[in-house]
């Protein structure tokens, strides 16, 4: 418990010190001072990361990142970048450590929103976290398991509101070691709708105390003893592109299991609505699972409110906002949330075919 403690205490100070010097060396980060070799190597001397990287290729991945963060913040736009613990990687290094490999994710269903459900009146924002609901931002470490990350917050959640069981963890490594027959590939990607039917089917998930997370593929170990979590209707999947049906369900049902694609440049996200031309727009784009905890309005922008997986370090302590209603590289694409109950107790229907 000591050895705990004490790395837990050291991950907040090496976070912390990154917030630091995003406030320290704010007028260089915007372009309102120089930005030497000298002041680079200074910043870098300070630069603290959970993972001890310090080499000199990794000090020009980072002098990098800080003209990069320099470039945009310079542009006003509505998002900022800053420093976090990935600086000091080019965004190939980043995306070989933390992205899933592109997933098709086109996902089909035989439940429909029933139309007693539909067009409620949902406010015009709405947050989880407000409620007590939504677990700890955790960190997937160099593996492309947030898919699991994804699933498991939003099953944590509903397993709060539904008062399952207040704030238990479940376990992302029994998702990466044991889902593969539902078409998801442990370190190299996955989906949530295909891991909450693997739940389903399975008959259960244990918790991250007793299957804990390794960050690396192994031979499942599951013990069907010991499961404490269930998802027994399988999984709902939001309509394809609509964000509409997207928010209404987020706010009668509770957080989402949400997809986009990471492209360069995100990794750096610190505050704002994030908002960008270029990235994909469709079910093959998907990089990146994460979980949608609320949405709103920023400075007029409309935004999903986000829990990432990349610790606390990242963005605004592991959460970003993304503009909402533009399917902004592909948010609207790749939607789902586990049935705990029957469906027709969220509002659903079976669709006949």
């Amino acid at each position: 418990m000591k050895i705990l403690i004490l790395c837990v205490g050291i991950l907040i100070l090496q976070v912390a010190a990154n917030v630091h010097l995003n406030v320290k060396y704010r007028d260089v980060l915007h372009g309102k001072a120089e930005l030497t070799e000298e002041t680079s190597r200074q910043i870098y001397s300070e630069f603290a990361t959970v993972y001890a990287r310090k080499s000199e290729s990794h000090y020009e991945a980072f002098r990098d990142t800080l003209n990069e963060i320099r470039e945009h913040n310079l542009k006003n736009l509505s998002w900022t970048q800053g420093i976090n613990d990935y600086s000091d990687l080019t965004f190939e290094q980043f995306a070989a450590l933390r992205l899933m490999a592109p997933q098709n994710c086109s996902a089909t269903h035989n439940l429909k929103v029933s139309d007693s459900f539909k067009n409620l009146g949902i406010p015009e924002s709405f947050e989880w976290n407000n409620f007590g609901v939504v677990t700890p931002v955790k960190d997937q470490a160099s593996c492309g398991s947030c898919w699991t990350f994804s699933t498991v917050g939003s099953l944590e959640a509903f397993w709060n509101i539904q008062n399952k069981g207040k704030n238990v963890t479940f376990s992302e490594q029994q998702l990466v070691d044991c889902a593969g027959d539902f078409n998801n590939f442990g370190c190299s990607g996955g989906l949530p709708s295909q891991a909450f039917e693997y739940i389903r089917y399975a008959g259960g998930i244990q918790t991250d105390l007793t299957y804990t997370y390794k960050a690396v593929n192994q031979v499942c170990a599951a013990d069907k003893t010991k499961y404490v979590g269930q998802v027994k209707y399988g999984s709902y999947n939001i309509t394809e592109g609509d964000e509409v049906e997207l928010a209404e369900r987020l706010y009668i049902a509770g957080p989402i299991a949400i997809s986009f694609q990471v492209i360069n440049g995100f990794k750096n996200y610190m505050t704002g609505v994030y908002s960008v031309a270029g990235c994909g727009k469709t079910t093959q784009d998907i990089n990146h699972a994460v979980l949608a905890t609320g949405y709103g309005t920023e400075n007029g922008m409309k935004f999903w409110n986000v829990k990432n997986s990349w610790g606390t370090s990242f963005g605004n302590q592991g959460y970003f906002k993304i503009e909402r209603e533009k399917n902004m590289c592909a948010i609207a694409m790749c939607n789902s949330y586990p049935l705990l109950d029957r469906p027709t107790s969220q509002g659903l229907e079976e669709v006949t075919v």
